[in-house]
Parts: structure tokens; C-alpha cells; sequence
């Protein structure tokens, strides 16, 4: 009978280890608020007028905007997709919207329904092209981006609608005690939203898929049919904040939300979903939205010019993305 003999000490970790697994995460979430707090005091102590309500309320009003597109292209990038034709989308969901109402004398909740079946009709296919004919989302977007943006002019021959209905404009311009009526619809989105990605099948298939497709397919994931749905969901929203966006200018207008869907990405990807796939919150999205809402906001207010604020948002999106490629380089070393 052999005594089993005994095995060396481990090594003790060292202070970095334990803080990986001993539960002090680094946390993507504080790491953002605090950057949101540093820009709120540099731009408090450069203007008098940005802590106060009404500044606040201002952020509120045109911040949902944002963010319910970027709810939509969060769930897309966690599927391991992208859609960049969520500012297009916007545009012509208000112009839809807009001529109903104006040139055909539809009801004003018709009308409204109609701009947002054609968010979901574009999603649809967006989707198809990916999942169907397996055109590269990146591809596929892009070209429904011109496409839908030139649609939105020919409907219109280059011109705004006027959309003054008082229940369309209560849409983006109202206030429930004092809150304005899109960031509450945009809070209630995310709280849906999160509980899917959280709590439901659906959401955590969405990981799976993004993080790796070919062992979702192995564990009977219906991959296509998830792609074909947040892409749906994609259009879906990206078409509701067209609607915030021209109850807001009480128009529809072709020429709304250009340029909106690098803001949405880069929002996106600063919350820390990754562009490869697989990893994203919407808490995060959320923060990031507020984040550059709010950069564009001090920006205004202590004034930079507006093309310097453009230069502004490219540096910003370009930061996410290299802060993306860290994540991911770090968690694979890891």
C-alpha cells in the first residue's frame, strides 16, 4: 500500500490575481460614470449655464433620440452584426409619417404606425440580406443606408412635411411632471430590453450567437432566425426616434438623423458592447449615450464651433473602437 505523498503549497496569488478572483472586478460601468463625472465638472467650471435644470432637461429631451436607436444596435452587435442604416431609417420614418398626415389627411395614429412598420419592414431586410442571400452585415447596411436616405429624398423631392398634429408633437416635446415624455418612454425601453437580455432564452441566445456561431448552431440555437429579429427590433427602434426626432422638429424631414449612426456606434461601443460580438450591457449602452450627449451639449454651451464638435464625435468613435480592441485583447490574454 503506497502512502500517497503530498502535494506542494500553491502559490499564493499576487494583489492583481486576487482582484480577479476574488471579486473586485474591473466594472465597465463605474469606469463610465466616472468619466461622465469628470466631463460634467470640466464643463461646470467652464459655463454657468450647464448645471442647471433646464440645461438637464434639454439633455433629457433630445438624449432619447439616441438612445433608443442604440438600444436596437446593441442587441445587433451582441448577435455579432452591425446596422448602419439606423440614421436613414429615422429620416424616413418621419417623412412616411409626414406625408400620411399631410398629404393624405390619415389619422395622425396611422400615419405614425406606418413610419414605424417601414423601420420594421427596412430590419426585415436588412436581415434577409445577411441571413438569406449571406451578405456581410457591414456590406448589406450600408447599402440599405443609401438606398433608404435616397428613398427619403425622392419621397419628398428634397423637402419637409410639416407634422403639427398637438398629440404627435406631445410625443417629443411633452412633460410628465416636468420629466420630458421621450426620456421616460426611453427608460421604459431599456428596462424591457434589459430584462430580455437578462431573464429570457432569447437574450442569452443572442450571446451565444455573437460570441461564437458555430457552437451556437451545435447547441440548436436557430441562429438566422435570432439575426432576422433583432434586425427587425433594429429597424423597429431606429424608426421610433425617427418619430421623437420629428415630433421634435415637427417635420418629417429626408435630410434628419445624417450621420446618427456613427453617434449610435460609437455610443455603443464606449457602453462596452464589442464590435466582435458576443459582450455588451445596456446599462453601458445607456452611459455612453449620456456621455456624448453631454459632451455635445458643454461643447455648444461654452462655444466650440459646430465643425469642431463633428471633429469631435469622430475622435470619440475612434477611442471606442480602440478601447473595444483593448477589451478584447485583454480578456483573450486573460
Amino acid at each position: 500500500m503506497t502512502t500517497p505523498t503530498a502535494s506542494p503549497p500553491a502559490t499564493p496569488p499576487n494583489m492583481w490575481e486576487r482582484l480577479q478572483a476574488g471579486g473586485v472586478r474591473f466594472n465597465n460601468a463605474v469606469s463610465l460614470l466616472a468619466i461622465y463625472v469628470i466631463i460634467c465638472i470640466i464643463f461646470a467650471l467652464s459655463s454657468p449655464y450647464f448645471l442647471t435644470v433646464e440645461n438637464f432637461i434639454n439633455i433629457g429631451r433630445t438624449l432619447p433620440i439616441i438612445g433608443i436607436i442604440a438600444i436596437g444596435e446593441t442587441l445587433v452587435l451582441i448577435a455579432g452584426g452591425v446596422d448602419l442604416s439606423v440614421g436613414s431609417v429615422a429620416a424616413l420614418s418621419g417623412v412616411v409619417t409626414g406625408l400620411l398626415w399631410e398629404a393624405t389627411g390619415a389619422p395622425i395614429g396611422v400615419a405614425a404606425a406606418a413610419g414605424l412598420a417601414v423601420g420594421g419592414l427596412v430590419g426585415y431586410i436588412n436581415g434577409a440580406l445577411v441571413t438569406k442571400m449571406r451578405i456581410n452585415p457591414l456590406i448589406s447596411t450600408l447599402a440599405t443606408f443609401s438606398i433608404i436616405r435616397g428613398l427619403a429624398f425622392v419621397l419628398t423631392n428634397a423637402q419637409m412635411n410639416q407634422l403639427t398634429h398637438p398629440a404627435f408633437l406631445y410625443l417629443g416635446r411633452g412633460n410628465i411632471a416636468g420629466v420630458p415624455v421621450p426620456f421616460i418612454l426611453m427608460i421604459l425601453f431599456y428596462i424591457v430590453f434589459i430584462f430580455v437580455l437578462r431573464n429570457m432564452s432569447f437574450g442569452r441566445d443572442l450571446y451565444a450567437i455573437g460570441g461564437n456561431p458555430m457552437a451556437a448552431r451545435l447547441a440548436g440555437i436557430t441562429s438566422n432566425r435570432n439575426l432576422m429579429i433583432v434586425f427587425v427590433l433594429g429597424g423597429f427602434l431606429a424608426g421610433f426616434g425617427g418619430l421623437v426626432q420629428a415630433s421634435q422638429l415637427a417635420a418629417g424631414s429626408p435630410q434628419a438623423a445624417v450621420g446618427l449612426e456613427f453617434t449610435v456606434i460609437a455610443a455603443v461601443v464606449l457602453g462596452g458592447t464589442s464590435l466582435a460580438g458576443g459582450k455588451g450591457t445596456l446599462i453601458g449602452t445607456l452611459i455612453g449615450v449620456v456621455i456624448l450627449r453631454t459632451l455635445d451639449n458643454g461643447l455648444i454651451l461654452i462655444g466650440v464651433s459646430s465643425y469642431y464638435q463633428i471633429v469631435a464625435r469622430g475622435a470619440v468613435l475612434i477611442l471606442a473602437v480602440g478601447f473595444d480592441q483593448l477589451r478584447t485583447r485583454w480578456s483573450t490574454r486573460r
